[in-house]
């Protein structure tokens, strides 16, 4: 008979095992200790390196990480960082704590050069812009050159750190010695693109994907920062951003709480836990203050 322990992170939950089938899941080790060992008939430690990592964890709390991603988009917004990792599930606010940090720093968002008037003078070592969706390695290559000196935000383009030539590309963009040389020596039939140019830029990754399934070289030359949360984080990170006056703001918070208390109550059941959701049940809750409840779990749940 095989008896272990193990720490579930997604959920925050210890994990009994017996014969490889789960035995118990609770947020108490003790619990999981005490039924594994009346199943195996032997006592059955956690893996001290496992508990670290869960110790860790718990002192580095979601809206810990949070502000580390502030201060890690800061250094790069100086200049003393050239690029950055954020890795983590959508819909609880990675986007908007960089877009909303670079622009405390005084960059402007240029995404969309339509906004800006014919002729204006535009200092775009103090810019950035959002690329979302991939095409190909040589639109990458375009997108490098013609932002040079600004800093350029990948938001969920995983495909891009999965694809090899885009890689190589990327690795010279993230180099952090010397000049950053970036060249195309495949077939380059457009003119205004040089066959190589030295980058001046900065660039920000924002990811779903897990930081282990990043290319090494990418990890090696960044800065990381992980976002990935249990239920129970998720929901402390929606009511952190819940008390700002900004979030929702033509809501009362005792609303917003009513809405955040019945996802925590139901967050085992939840389809998905995000500020989506809490914005649902926020309408929900507003829009039938005396009957929400029932309406607003079938829209977790169902």
């Amino acid at each position: 008979m095989t008896a272990r322990i193990a720490f579930d992170a997604a959920s925050g939950k210890f994990v009994g095992y017996v014969n490889g089938k789960v035995v118990k899941r609770s947020k108490e080790r003790k619990h999981v200790e005490e039924k594994v060992a009346a199943l195996s008939g032997t006592k059955v430690d956690f893996d001290g390196a496992l508990a670290k990592a869960a110790a860790r964890d718990e002192k580095f709390g979601i809206n810990t990480r949070f502000s580390f991603v502030e201060k890690l988009i800061n250094m790069v917004a100086a200049g003393v960082q050239p690029s950055a990792v954020i890795t983590g599930e959508g819909g609880l606010g990675k986007t908007y704590t960089v877009t909303k940090t670079l622009e405390s720093n005084g960059f402007k968002d240029i995404t969309d050069l339509g906004e800006f008037q014919v002729g204006q003078v535009i200092n775009t070592r103090k810019t950035f812009t959002m690329v979302k969706g991939y095409s190909t390695a040589k639109g990458l290559y375009r997108t490098l050159f013609e932002n040079n000196k600004a800093i350029i935000v990948f938001d969920d383009c995983d495909a891009v750190l999965k694809d090899p030539v885009a890689l190589n590309l990327l690795k010279g963009a993230l180099d952090s010695y010397g000049k950053r040389v970036i060249s195309w020596n495949a077939d380059l039939r457009d003119e205004d693109l040089p066959r190589s140019f030295n980058f001046e830029g900065r660039v920000i990754f924002i990811s779903n994907m897990t930081q282990d399934s990043i290319d090494q070289a990418i990890r090696s030359r960044s800065m990381l920062i992980d976002l990935s949360m249990s239920a129970d984080q998720k929901i402390d990170r929606m009511e952190y951003i819940a008390k700002s006056e900004s979030f929702l703001p033509e809501y009362e918070q005792n609303i917003k709480q009513d809405a955040l208390n019945l996802i925590r109550e139901l967050k085992d059941e939840a389809k998905e836990i995000s500020l989506r959701t809490l914005i649902s049940v926020c309408k929900v809750r507003a829009a039938n203050p005396k009957d929400y409840k029932e309406m607003a779990e079938y829209m977790l749940c169902a």
